[in-house]
């Protein structure tokens, strides 16, 4: 094979390598899910694999505050799932979402936590006051919604500038259930839903009433690659087959 036929099947071999990996690319659905949703939407995933093969679901899971900064900042990503209606709104006013696919489709409930070996009890928001409660872990207010969700009711509650001073910081839900689990911090306000996956670590003293619902909302991204399958993805997250594993992982519906 002389040097210019040599270039040729190697320029063929890089041509269809690429096509290959575009094919590929193409295939795989990039969702952003609050971190809330992580062990539903996993299995939620491969479901919609099974129902639609050649496509692979490909999750990022972090607080929404950070998610929705990384969607602001060009992240290819198809479906965004936020734990409130706040960041949500947010992507909308970037001109991020498809508004015409946004729906609530879920339900959660804000509770207190503490280690299950702990001695520590609590039936209600002002028991925070004690000084037995050291260390409350609490998610960001600027960019982790259960952390918006615990200040608003602490401020509503008279409570915010008492707490406050014993807040340990969490870059997500599930970084402040991990403070609990460990036995890092006294006490933490979590989701129903992330209390429920570490009962062997971590008891719930009591629920703290929101004073709006905590609804989630789902939406296809305009930057999609494949708007379609974003869209699909959306209407699959709603159906009833959905609902079933989203109730077996303590959801509510909205």
């Amino acid at each position: 094979m002389n040097s210019i036929a040599r270039d040729r099947f190697r320029n063929v071999i890089v041509f269809a390598t690429l096509l290959l990996s575009c094919a590929a690319s193409a295939a795989d659905l990039t969702v952003s899910a609050a971190a809330s949703l992580t062990n539903a939407f996993r299995e939620l995933g491969m479901a919609f694999e099974a129902q639609n093969p050649g496509t692979k679901v490909q999750f990022n899971f972090a607080a929404s505050g950070a998610l929705l900064q990384q969607l602001v900042k060009g992240a290819p990503v198809d479906v965004f799932a936020s734990a409130d209606q706040e960041t949500m709104d947010e992507a909308q006013k970037y001109g991020l979402v498809d508004t015409a696919s946004r729906v609530d489709f879920v339900r959660n409930a804000l509770v207190v936590i503490a280690p299950s070996d702990g001695k520590l009890t609590a039936t209600g928001l002002a028991d925070l006051r004690s000084e037995k409660f050291a260390k409350i872990a609490i998610g960001q207010p600027a960019s982790v919604p259960v952390g918006r969700y615990t200040k608003s009711v602490l401020e509503q509650a008279g409570l915010w500038s008492v707490v406050e001073p014993k807040m340990i910081g969490a870059q997500s839900v599930r970084q402040a259930l991990d403070y609990v689990a460990r036995g890092e911090v006294d006490a933490g306000f979590v989701y129903a839903t992330d209390a429920a996956i570490m009962t062997d670590k971590v008891h719930v003293l009591f629920v703290a009433p929101t004073p709006a619902p905590i609804l989630y909302p789902i939406a296809a991204l305009k930057a999609s690659s494949d708007g379609a399958m974003a869209r699909k993805f959306v209407q699959f997250i709603v159906s009833p087959a959905a609902h079933s594993v989203l109730t077996r992982y303590g959801f509510g519906a909205p």
